[in-house]
């Protein structure tokens, strides 16, 4: 109560306005704490439940996704090994011909900041996670990286004819992402969504998701609505395929959110459940070699 009262002061507006902000302050740093337990695998939902005073399924609602959003860089040598590029059809259609600088925000390991990079564009790419930026700067060197959010660009207003997001979109907060990347925009900028989805058509495919899915199942908007300032919402699909290797698709299995954030034994059951598929579908035993078929989905909006 002490602590409370000298946050408090005399009262008034103005300590409203410091408790409120303390609150704040507190709350971000239980989430970080929450995130580091889950990541560390030191807490289980239930124990974090109780510590919160909350039931399992209440503290699992609240926190699983920011324990999720926060847990690549856990794995961030195993994102960049498993993890897909894009076709570069749909970086042609995502970044207009007229762009002269782009924005790779939530840009990860560099999967498609790489594909930026290698036109004639400005390039700079903002990462939250320490680990993720260090494999995209060993990846993509010469490229500018900041340690920053969707929420706060580190970047001066209307300063990129590009901002691109992939594989990102569903872990920002769209309510103040819009503003900071229209902020950052130049006037008639373009904003880009791409999302990279395993093709369910494909058997093999489908058997190794009702694999990942036996455990959770994580469902994307990849078709999301984009509000004001942005207008002129387009879309845009392709279908191709990745060649990859055995250990590259146990990568890339390994370097899911939610495959992360597992307890150690849930993890290791899963990760031998994709061996044995490997070894025992007709489509896939006995090849070192595979090839992923992906459906590429992309969104493109303007500044007005």
């Amino acid at each position: 109560m002490q602590i409370v009262e000298e946050i408090e002061g005399s009262g008034g507006l103005g300590g409203l306005a410091r408790m409120t902000e303390a609150i704040a302050a507190l709350e971000t740093r239980r989430t970080e704490l929450i995130a580091q337990l889950r990541s560390q695998r030191l807490a289980s939902w239930e124990e974090i439940g109780q510590a919160c005073g909350m039931t399992r399924q209440g503290a699992s609602r609240r926190w699983s996704q920011q324990a999720q959003a926060t847990s690549f860089g856990d794995a961030a040598a195993a994102y960049r090994r498993g993890r897909p590029p894009y076709p570069e059809s749909a970086v042609d259609w995502l970044v207009p011909g007229t762009a002269r600088s782009a924005l790779d925000l939530g840009a990860g390991t560099g999967k498609l900041t790489q594909l930026l990079a290698a036109r004639d564009l400005t390039v700079t790419a903002v990462e939250p996670l320490a680990a993720m930026r260090e494999e995209l700067v060993a990846a993509v060197p010469g490229v500018e990286v900041l340690d920053g959010s969707a929420e706060e660009i580190p970047l001066g207003d209307g300063t990129v004819d590009s901002v691109v997001v992939a594989q990102a979109w569903h872990w920002f907060d769209a309510a103040k992402a819009l503003p900071e990347i229209a902020r950052v925009l130049a006037p008639g900028g373009t904003l880009g969504l791409v999302w990279n989805i395993r093709d369910h058509s494909v058997p093999w495919v489908a058997e190794l998701d009702r694999v990942l899915h036996r455990h959770t199942r994580q469902e994307i908007d990849t078709t999301p609505s984009i509000g004001t300032p942005f207008r002129l919402v387009e879309r845009f699909e392709v279908r191709w395929e990745h060649p990859l290797t055995r250990a590259e698709l146990l990568d890339l299995v390994a370097s899911r959110s939610y495959v992360i954030t597992m307890p150690a034994a849930d993890r290791d059951e899963l990760m031998h459940q994709v061996i044995e598929l490997l070894d025992s579908h007709l489509d896939l035993r006995g090849r070192r070699k595979l090839s992923m078929p992906y459906v590429t989905r992309c969104t493109r909006a303007r500044l007005t």
